[in-house]
Formats: C-alpha cells, structure tokens, sequence
C-alpha cells in the first residue's frame, strides 16, 4: 500500500524535555526504529511536525544584533526541514541501509485571504510562564497565548491548499524511494499577482498538511502517530473509552480539544471523507507510534472508513 506518515512532536521532543541536539536525535532514532519495518512492504512518506525548532531559530534570529530584522518564518521553516530531515535520513537508513530515502524541502500553498492571519493559533517555540510571555511579545512584537498552564508564542496557520512538489514526491514513491517532506506542514507560500510563489510568516498545522499529501498522492492510508494509544471520549474523566473503529462523522461529534486532539481528528476525518469516496480500500488511523503496524489494518488505535 501507499502509506503516508504523520509524526506526533514526542517523536522528535518530549513535553518539557531540553531541546538539544542530542535528545532529538535519540529519540528520532527510536521512531525510525518503529517505522522502518514498514518500509519493507509499503510504499511510505514520512511527514513531521517542526514547532520547538521553528521556535528555538526565531528566537534566535530575534536576539541576533547583526540583523536589521528576523528571519521570516517561511526562511524558518525551510531551515527545520533540512535539519529535522537530515535527521530523519540518517535514522532510517542505519535501520535499512539498502533502501533509497530522500528529505524533499517542499512549499505549500496557502490562501493569501485565510482569515487565519488576522487570528494567530499556531503554537510555536517552548513554553513560558505568563510574564515572561508577556515581556518577549513586548520586546520581540510576538503574539502569545496560555497553552494549558504555560503561555507560548502563537502564529498564523491557515490551512493547506496545494502541496508544490506533488510530482515530485509521487514520482520518487514509484521509483521505491520512502519520502521525508512536509516538515512542520511545509513552507508556507503564497501566489502573487503575476503567479509567483512567495513565503509568508504562517506556520502550517502537520497533519492537515499530511491528509491534504495524501489525498493527491492516492494514498491507501493515513496514519497520525502520537502519544496515546487512540482517541479517547471523555479524555480525563470517569467514563474515559477508546474509540476504535468509526466514522467521520462519529469523530466530528464529539468534544475534543482544538490544541490537541482536534486537529488529527480532522486531519483523518478529510482525509477519508474526501479520498474514500472514490477509492474504498482508503482508511486513516490515529495512535502509538508503538503500534503502527497494526495500526495499518486497524487492529490497533482508532481507525476510521467511510462505512465504520
């Protein structure tokens, strides 16, 4: 099958863990362990999340006294590519040293109209108290909001409407090659009036990015790997259950946190309304990067179809 990957950020970083170097490289190294026996069978993209590392560079283009301004979040998000990528290519390729991989640095494109620039959601960077927030969007002219008990820096994220190099990736999938591309949701672009393509400062959220690449590249499935073992209703409380085989629209009717859950849930809930209708084989799955195996014939986490 043609299978396309999303990685949770624990893949890469921890809540609260350092991000150093050295810790994302372990702990990338255990994802490519998990994942690599899928790439015997199955044609796969691996796409990943880049939100700490966006955030360490702008804070560091910020604080650098050479520039007249920071870097653009578009020139940011092209620069996690190439490293989390990097990373990525070195991990697997120890894991199956006689496979062909490629890191693809890739745009995508948004509406310049998305009412998402005027309301930034996107969490990006590490976590603050409040008035340690409040004085770096003083001092950097950043927006910021509470994210559970801490307080991060938030930027635009409008939706996904077209991955740039679709060919591309397709034609390395048929050519055996396991992909690396749409970190962080790809470069966020732009078309100007004459049709060129121009980055914008937006952060564009993963897993939509990944439904929308696997839409166009007729993927079979959609896997949103993460930290816990499915969906659950009632997340946190007494009457707490997984939710295993549904439906689209099952999933949309339930409660779910918009900075959390919410948008995997979306992210599976297009990717299979909007596929399956043409091609019935089509599922997306959310879970443990523990369990991606099974996950692929929904013997694990939440699996979703048209039919349930």
């Amino acid at each position: 099958m043609r299978i396309v990957v999303a990685l949770g950020g624990n893949a890469l970083l921890q809540r609260g863990q350092v991000p150093d170097a050295a810790a994302q490289v372990a702990n990338i190294r255990r994802a490519m362990r998990a994942l690599a026996p899928l790439t015997d069978d199955h044609q796969v993209v691996i796409t990943h999340g880049n939100g700490p590392q966006v955030g360490i560079l702008a804070m560091e283009s910020a604080d650098d006294a050479r520039l007249s301004q920071p870097y653009p979040f578009d020139a940011l998000g092209a620069m996690t590519q190439g490293l989390i990528g990097y990373w990525i290519l070195q991990a697997i390729g120890n894991e199956r040293p006689y496979r062909q991989f490629a890191a693809v640095l890739n745009q995508t494109l948004v509406d310049a109209e998305d009412p998402a620039f005027a309301d930034p959601t996107k969490f990006v960077g590490e976590v603050y108290d409040e008035a340690t927030a409040r004085e770096l969007a003083d001092r950097h002219g950043w927006q910021v909001r509470a994210d559970g008990e801490h307080w991060r820096r938030v930027v635009p994220s409008p939706r996904p409407r077209e991955i740039i190099e679709t060919r591309l990736i397709d034609h390395l999938l048929d050519e055996s090659v396991i992909v690396v591309c749409a970190g962080g949701g790809g470069v966020p672009v732009v078309r100007t009036g004459s049709g060129d393509l121009q980055g914008v400062e937006a952060v564009i959220d993963k897993d939509l990015s990944a439904a929308l690449l696997a839409h166009r590249l007729g993927a079979d499935r959609l896997l949103v790997l993460t930290d816990v073992p499915a969906v659950m209703e009632g997340y946190g409380t007494d009457r707490q259950r997984e939710i295993r085989r549904t439906t689209p629209e099952e999933l949309r009717s339930l409660d779910l946190p918009a900075g959390s859950m919410g948008p995997k849930v979306e992210a599976v809930c297009r990717f299979v309304e909007v596929a399956g209708s043409a091609r019935p084989r089509v599922a997306a799955a959310i879970g443990s990067l523990d369990e991606v195996a099974a996950l692929v014939d929904g013997s694990a986490g939440t699996f979703v179809t048209a039919e349930g």
